[in-house]
């Protein structure tokens, strides 16, 4: 297992780290199989989208907003109850195929890491599994 530090920027805020998982995958050697991308945080996620056109991260992020709003009644005391939802609602984890030596990805798709309560030091956990 591999794993790379991020430094997020904004409170809310979508970084492509398709390249960085490209590179892991590189370095490991492996052809073929499956690579698992982890988020050990209960307050970012981790999503595959459009890559392409940085509208379409805008308008998730917004429309994010919309749906869990930053003040809401929320009990919990921390102040990032919005952060814990929006975490769950995207999730932790994501696989993606490697075939020769390269990411499975559609033309448009690329890998984001999700921060809803930054900005902070994030870490991102890759496992390679030779298929």
């Amino acid at each position: 297992m591999k794993s790379f530090s991020l430094k997020t920027n904004s409170h809310s805020e979508m970084i492509n780290i398709t390249s960085r998982i490209q590179n892991v995958v590189y370095e490991s050697g492996i052809v073929d199989g499956i690579v698992q991308i982890f988020i050990p945080h209960t307050t970012a996620a981790i999503t595959i989208n459009e890559g392409a056109d940085p509208s379409v991260v805008k308008d998730i992020i917004k429309e994010l907003n919309k749906i869990v709003p930053l003040r809401d009644s929320y009990l919990h005391m921390e102040g990032n109850s919005a952060a814990h939802i929006k975490s769950t609602l995207v999730g932790a984890s994501e696989m993606v195929m490697i075939e020769n030596g390269s990411l499975v990805l559609g033309t448009w798709q690329a890998i984001f890491f999700c921060e809803f309560d930054g900005p902070r030091q994030r870490k991102v956990f890759v496992k390679i599994l030779e298929g």
